[in-house]
């Protein structure tokens, strides 16, 4: 009975809301503009609102048996995580182009969402700004690759090296702040960087942004038809005939090994002293303090570390893209970013990859619908870009009801007292 009171009540207030929104649309004529009511689009926006209300109250009404967690948690993850690996080494052999491009995307996502996993998850420090380290990266290979020469692989280590020096500088200002605080400093360090990038024009070439950026390479094989000063190409040496695709293969496998070696490391590291501390540091940071723990050094780590890792993810989207710009590290970014890691759980790797996936591929297939507006019989109707953004906002506040530590959260602690660590 509250369901459907809770519900009656969504719809109610979902209909005072999109009346004067949606419910009336301006259409110009040679007269001049004529108000055209949009009753059937309310009407479904109302009875969606208030049936997903609905069932969100006969979810949360439901009884729950309690029970001891599963021991075999731990190797149900290994399975899923081994058959996702393999999942992920077959897809740009079987899919097509635009799949191993969307592959790409999501694993940029990831390696992203496993950095600020970090800083977020294991050390409990919100940030907001976790993009400003993704354009540093990105702008130190374009620099580095147009003024001095350098490969990506040459460039690489720096990349990550000048983000792990943001990610301390922004440390040290924040040590004593916790919370919304922290958030709001972190918020203004991302702008900062942002609007360092669209003026300082000398340098980074205000908004016109850099182009030019070479693509990585295979020892020195370039993915090209014919290569430059008559060297020998990668279809060359190995006797295979050129395929535009080969180039876009090996960049899916160039970030897949990059984000591997992200998750093997952050896998390794909470297991070490400086992880347990930053685990420590998420729960109780007074008691921290209590037992010894220097917070500083803990926090500057996690930053670091976390900074690091976005710097290496933007210096290989400076190299797929070819081409950078400050538009591509705004404030959105950020707050995807960040969305992937609480959706899918504080803390949880596999939980991270699912939030990517899911997050990346619905706004693709919004994307794809919204470009088929009138189309497949009216089905999808003609207006469906304008509701793009509400749906997947719609889903994100609906997986955070069902699932309110995310879709596999993970806050129990890597070494537990009394067990000794694999």
């Amino acid at each position: 009975m509250r369901a459907l009171r809770d519900g009656g009540l969504a719809g109610l207030v979902t209909l005072v809301l999109t009346l004067p929104i949606v419910g009336l649309r301006t259409v110009a004529a040679p007269e001049g503009l004529h108000v055209v009511p949009q009753i059937r689009s309310v009407v479904t926006i109302v009875l969606l609102a208030a049936a997903a209300r609905f069932g969100i109250g006969l979810w949360a009404s439901r009884p729950r048996a309690s029970r001891p967690p599963g021991k075999g948690n731990a190797a149900i993850g290994r399975w899923v995580g081994g058959l996702g690996l393999l999942a992920a080494i077959v897809l740009p052999f079987v899919g097509s182009g635009y799949v191993t491009d969307l592959g790409i995307n999501i694993l940029i996502y990831v390696m992203l969402g496993w950095g600020l996993n970090i800083v977020v998850g294991l050390a409990g420090l919100l940030d907001l700004g976790y993009v400003a380290f993704y354009g540093v990266g990105a702008y130190t290979f374009g620099l580095l690759s147009s003024d001095f020469g350098w490969s990506f692989w040459e460039a690489l280590p720096l990349c990550g090296l000048f983000a792990a020096g943001f990610g301390v500088t922004l440390g040290f200002p924040v040590l004593r702040l916790r919370g919304d605080y922290l958030a709001i400093v972190t918020l203004g360090f991302g702008e900062i960087i942002r609007e360092v990038l669209l003026n300082w024009g000398v340098v980074t070439n205000g908004p016109n942004g850099i182009n030019g950026i070479p693509k990585p390479s295979f020892f020195g094989l370039p993915f090209s038809r014919y290569a430059p000063d008559g060297g020998t190409t990668f279809a060359d040496f190995f006797h295979l005939t050129f395929n535009p695709s080969q180039r876009q293969i090996y960049l899916y496998f160039v970030i897949l090994a990059m984000a591997l070696m992200t998750n093997f490391f952050t896998l390794r590291i909470r297991r070490l002293p400086i992880g347990r501390a930053w685990e420590a540091l998420r729960e109780d940071e007074i008691a921290c303090r209590a037992l010894g723990i220097n917070a500083t050094n803990v926090k500057l780590s996690a930053f670091g570390i976390g900074a690091m890792f976005g710097g290496f993810a933007g210096a290989f989207f400076a190299a797929r893209m070819g081409f950078i710009s400050p538009e591509s590290f705004n404030f959105g970014e950020s707050a995807l970013i960040l969305a992937i890691v609480v959706l899918g759980g504080l803390g949880s790797q596999l939980g991270i990859v699912l939030a990517a996936i899911g997050l990346v591929s619905f706004s693709e297939i919004a994307r794809s619908l919204a470009d088929l507006g009138g189309g497949l019989g009216g089905l999808i109707p003609a207006n469906f870009g304008d509701y793009r953004m509400l749906l997947f906002g719609a889903a994100m506040v609906a997986i955070m009801v069902t699932r309110p530590r995310g879709l596999l959260s993970q806050r129990h602690p890597s070494v537990l007292l009394g067990s000794v660590a694999p």
